[in-house]
């Protein structure tokens, strides 16, 4: 290569299994998407009310072979031109993340490549850096999922620092037990969502815990709230369920909302990326749209394909360490917690 060349591009084959998804991709550079390919096993979870991490993990054995198979076929690549793979090894559930390790070990030691392990909600900070053009950098990212509730200030791809977690339930979680609580069945957040279009948001107010002088977030007592709401009141003094969904749905997207835009204001940082699978709620995009004008405020979103558990946002959030030379060897582990330092 001479001088003033670009390197030539490097084709990624990303795996995700941290959850219920099993998920393939195959990405150039870390940006641009040639495939990416999501198996969910959701459909056998539904009769337990939330995820079985036996039933997830042995659904996620008989899928990740063809799911590979179909990302590079989508892709129009063969294995000879995958260059480096990246998975998720930590957070998630074990059983779940050693098929996807297992699987990207045996084809990093077969084909000779790099591997390079990610952090899950690494992944989901990553996800804008896929859409075109990618966001500008600094930015304070929000990733609101099932088991997660983060902010963080993210300097470049791959450098951030945490301003605030979730201390108990996560925004996912909430969406989940009140709709268990309003009889809306699983997966909670999607239901919800739905219901509470056709509901009155105002009808009552649930609280809504901002946790002064703290970036952290906290929905359990918002959750206690609608239960105990339930409990007290009877049932032919209820307004109707699509009400209570709304009204809990507003609660919660407005916490969400203000921190996430004072974190922004008090930063000085103008940009919030926002991702996850609550990413996908329509009343959360439609506040933070409505909201960010009177902060200055650009904010991005992904596509919902991007937004719920994909390989694509795994490849992206490797990209960066590739770059450098930084890969793991075939000791990686998976962890269930995202506390590991890796």
């Amino acid at each position: 290569m001479t001088a003033g060349q670009n390197p030539p591009a490097m084709l990624i084959l990303a795996i995700e299994t941290s959850c219920d998804e099993t998920s393939a991709a195959v990405v150039v550079d870390g940006r641009r998407t040639l495939s990416n390919v999501i198996s969910s096993s959701q459909q056998f979870h539904v009769r337990f009310g939330g995820i079985v991490p036996e039933i997830a993990s042995r659904k996620q054995v008989e899928v990740i072979s063809p799911v590979i198979s179909q990302a590079l076929e989508q892709a129009g690549v063969e294995w000879g031109d995958i260059e480096a793979v990246a998975v998720t090894n930590r957070p998630g559930l074990i059983g779940s993340l050693v098929v996807g390790l297992c699987a990207a070990k045996a084809i990093a030691w077969a084909r000779g490549i790099p591997l390079v392990g990610v952090n899950h909600l690494e992944g989901h900070m990553a996800a804008n850096l896929l859409l075109d053009p990618p966001p500008a950098f600094p930015a304070v990212s929000l990733v609101v999922s099932g088991g997660h509730t983060d902010l963080a200030l993210m300097e470049a791809p791959g450098r951030y620092q945490i301003l605030g977690r979730t201390r108990d339930d996560a925004a996912g979680e909430a969406f989940d037990k009140a709709a268990r609580l309003l009889g809306l069945g699983y997966p909670g957040g999607p239901a919800i969502d739905s219901l509470a279009r056709e509901g009155n948001r105002a009808v009552i107010a649930f609280p809504r815990a901002l946790l002064p002088d703290s970036w952290d977030f906290s929905f359990s007592g918002l959750k206690t709230a609608l239960a105990r709401y339930l409990r007290d009141t009877r049932e032919s003094d209820r307004p109707p369920v699509a009400d209570l969904a709304a009204s809990f749905q507003e609660a919660l997207v407005e916490v969400l909302v203000t921190k996430s835009l004072l974190a922004c204001e008090q930063t000085g940082v103008p940009r919030l990326l926002v991702s996850g699978g609550v990413a996908v709620n329509s009343r959360l995009r439609e506040l933070l749209h409505e909201r960010a004008a009177d902060f200055g405020v650009e904010v991005s979103i992904p596509p919902p394909v991007l937004c719920t558990d994909n390989a694509a946002m795994v490849a992206a959030a490797a990209w960066p360490r590739l770059q450098r030379g930084r890969y793991d060897d075939l000791h990686l582990d998976v962890y269930a917690s995202t506390h590991h330092k890796h």
